[in-house]
């Protein structure tokens, strides 16, 4: 849209300029030529009126009479006058014109032929000096268009994009956005109709989240007691049948915590509203303070490579036990500087974080199964890459090996442009902790 604006005012300030400056211009330049010719014929034709005073009280002609027709005052052109008198003598004033001239006649009363010659040049330039006033005055024109046009599209684009904001905070569950008034009647009435629906999704996601957490509580408190009721039964019980059945009860009871532990994760994932605008580079050095001191520890360096003004849309604490899982990652299969940075991801506003270290990279038998689960390479438990991709999807982002020798891993999220401004657009979240719990690998 705002670029729509632009091109639509630009377009009409260019027709304006066109149809109107430039037939201004050449109109002017015209009308000024004109009005110095008019000029210079009234200067012939008082110097022939001169001519008939003097032949008719007998006073004699002369050179010096016809100067002051042919100098310039300032203002007006200076001219080249020369008279024929009655009497067949030729009178001349003025410097001489040389090259391209324009001339005016007058003829007097008493047949005298007076000829006002001026630089064709002269009076071209006149005409230019208006023409190029007039096009002097169209690039300011255009140029406060354009700046208008800057204006009025920022206006208008501005809370669109707030809005298009809002709409994606709201996708992901989160608490109604504040957004100030665009003054624009259609987009204020978007903005209310859709601070409605956020209240009316915010009512029911608090409904469901009850509802998981109330269950959760309810199945946790019967199969904690069942659990602790099998293991006594393990003890007490000198029948080695019985214990054998009881320990087969017991994992059974288990697994069955695990399932609803994995129910109620994979309904808040599916629930979302944990994603909010997060600084990088706030979370990048709190784990940067947490680990530093180790790495130094086993003579190794940690550096980062963060820009401060990027922003993305993750969930503060999903993020920091990502970084610290790959962070780990590398300290224990890694070797020489681990490096966290952060780079553009293209035109569609990805926000890549890559973590790289110097060591002798992923195994080629474990490089395409690396993110798999009870997948190691016997350093680990094989669970931390693997939750820490779960973790990123959670958030709408991706977590791959970018490279293998060195091993550099790849965290693609969603980035947030200063443009948005999200202190206003986008809800504020909780600090992001920094002592995150670790997933070791």
């Amino acid at each position: 849209m705002r670029r729509r604006v632009l091109q639509a005012t630009i377009a009409a300030v260019t027709v304006a300029v066109v149809l109107l400056g430039f037939p201004l211009a050449f109109l002017g330049a015209q009308l000024v030529r004109e009005n110095e010719v008019q000029r210079i014929e009234t200067r012939a034709q008082n110097a022939a009126r001169a001519v008939d005073f003097r032949v008719g009280l007998g006073i004699e002609l002369n050179d010096q009479m016809f100067e002051p027709y042919a100098t310039s005052d300032g203002s007006a052109l200076p001219a080249s006058v020369v008279v024929h008198a009655p009497d067949g003598t030729v009178y001349q004033a003025g410097d001489r014109v040389e090259g391209r001239t324009e001339s005016v006649q007058a003829v007097s009363d008493q047949g005298a032929v007076v000829v006002l010659y001026v630089s064709w040049w002269e009076l071209f330039w006149l005409g230019a000096r208006v023409i190029a006033l007039v096009v002097v005055a169209a690039v300011v024109a255009f140029a406060a268009g354009i700046a208008m046009a800057i204006w009025q599209a920022n206006r208008l684009a501005a809370p669109l994009v707030y809005l298009a904001a809002s709409a994606e905070q709201l996708g992901s569950g989160q608490v109604r956005p504040q957004l100030e008034p665009s003054g624009v009647e259609e987009i204020d009435l978007v903005a209310s109709e859709l601070a409605r629906s956020a209240d009316r999704m915010a009512g029911r996601l608090a409904a469901e989240r009850k509802f998981a957490s109330d269950a959760s509580h309810q199945l946790r408190t019967p199969l904690t007691a069942l659990s602790m009721r099998l293991e006594e039964i393990m003890l007490a019980s000198d029948d080695e049948e019985v214990r054998e059945e009881a320990r087969i009860s017991l994992e059974q009871v288990e697994r069955l915590v695990r399932v609803v532990d994995d129910l109620l994760m994979a309904s808040r994932r599916a629930q979302g509203g944990t994603t909010e605008a997060v600084r990088l580079v706030d979370v990048v050095h709190q784990q940067e303070e947490e680990w530093s001191a180790t790495f130094e520890a086993v003579g190794r360096r940690f550096a980062v490579e963060v820009d401060p003004a990027t922003q993305v849309l993750a969930t503060p604490g999903a993020l920091a036990q990502v970084l610290a899982t790959l962070i780990e990652n590398s300290l224990r299969h890694g070797d020489g500087t681990t490096t966290v940075r952060s780079r553009s991801g293209g035109p569609s506003g990805t926000v890549v974080v890559e973590v790289a270290d110097e060591g002798e990279g992923v195994p080629d038998e474990l490089a395409g199964r690396i993110f798999e689960r009870d997948v190691t390479s016997g350093k680990g438990t094989g669970l931390g890459l693997a939750l820490a991709r779960d973790l990123a999807s959670a958030d709408g982002g991706r977590l791959e090996l970018a490279q293998r020798r060195p091993a550099v891993f790849a965290l693609f999220l969603s980035g947030v442009p200063a443009s948005l401004r999200p202190d206003v657009v986008l809800p504020l979240g909780a600090v992001v902790s920094s002592r995150p719990d670790r997933r070791r690998r």
